[in-house]
Formats: C-alpha cells, sequence, structure tokens
C-alpha cells in the first residue's frame, strides 16, 4: 500500500486502515476491529458508541476523507446494507468505494480497479465472512498491468472532468 508515513521506517510500517460505521454497521465494526491482526494501524472513526439515530453520511465521509487525503491508505465502512455508506463515500474526490459481499470482489477491486475503500452490509453478512472480506481487500494490490492502469487513468480523467464542470458551474 502506497502513502507511508514520514518516519517510519518499511520494517516499522503498518498500513493504516480507516473503519467506521453508523448503528447499523456498529456491532460488527467492533468486532471487525477486535478481530484485526496487528499488521495494521486502525484509525477508528466510530460509531464509538450506538446511536439509534446517528447517519451513515458522517462516518462514511470521514472515512472517505482519511483516505483521500492519505491519513489511511485504505478504509472500511460499515451501515446496515452497504449501499448508503459506498455512494456516499465515493462523492469524495480520490475514493474508489465498493459493496463487497464476496471475496472474489474484495480482492479483485483493488487488484482491478485499485479499489480503496471496502464497503460491508451488517445486515446481509456475518462476521466471518465480514473478516474474510477484510482480509482478501487489505491484502490485496493493484495489478502492475498496463490496462488496468489506463482504466484507472480514465477514471479519473472522468472524475476530474465533472468536478471541473461542477467548478464551472458554480462560477
Amino acid at each position: 500500500m502506497a502513502g507511508k508515513r514520514p518516519g517510519i521506517t518499511e520494517k516499522d510500517f503498518k498500513p493504516r486502515v480507516a473503519l467506521g460505521a453508523d448503528h447499523g454497521g456498529y456491532l460488527l465494526k467492533n468486532e471487525l476491529l477486535a478481530r484485526l491482526p496487528g499488521q495494521y494501524d486502525i484509525l477508528d472513526l466510530g460509531a464509538h458508541k450506538y446511536d439509534p439515530d446517528d447517519d451513515y453520511p458522517d462516518f462514511a465521509e470521514a472515512v472517505a476523507q482519511a483516505v483521500a487525503s492519505s491519513r489511511a491508505q485504505r478504509g472500511i465502512l460499515v451501515c446496515g446494507s452497504g449501499v448508503g455508506a459506498c455512494i456516499t463515500a465515493n462523492k469524495v474526490p480520490g475514493v474508489r468505494s465498493c459493496l463487497c459481499h464476496d471475496t472474489y470482489s474484495a480482492h479483485q477491486g483493488v487488484e482491478h480497479d485499485d479499489m480503496n475503500v471496502l464497503c460491508l452490509g451488517a445486515r446481509v453478512i456475518g462476521v466471518e465472512l465480514a473478516m474474510e472480506l477484510v482480509i482478501a481487500f487489505l491484502n490485496a494490490h493493484f495489478s502492475k498491468e498496463e490496462r488496468y492502469h489506463c482504466r484507472l487513468k480514465k477514471m479519473l480523467a472522468i472524475e476530474k472532468r465533472a468536478l471541473r464542470r461542477q467548478s464551472d458551474d458554480s462560477n
């Protein structure tokens, strides 16, 4: 994972993973937090207590901003279905968030599409599958093959054009 922190040697580097969930994903997020191997530096962005009135956009934005700003190399979001968190995270430029409920998509999304935020639905999958997905996601690396880099460049160009249009529209 790119984006190593200054002052940390290669030997001591632990990839930072931003983790967040609303009330729908609160229990699963805490279970993942307890089970994640010590090889990761976890940035827990909440929820820190169960609140049935909290909103997934708040946590999704926090995780997405942490990844987009390189405070974290990857992000994991958990809400009831995973859909709302995924949609919200993808509003932040530089974030490529995907909802995954199978291990193939969890690693292939990184390998082929440079996915940097994994979204999970706590009301859709159980903790064991969630752990498998998280490990597949975190252990995957973006492919060195030119075709995937070309596709990523095209995706980034689309994002840049959309941002430019938004900027032009606001002027």
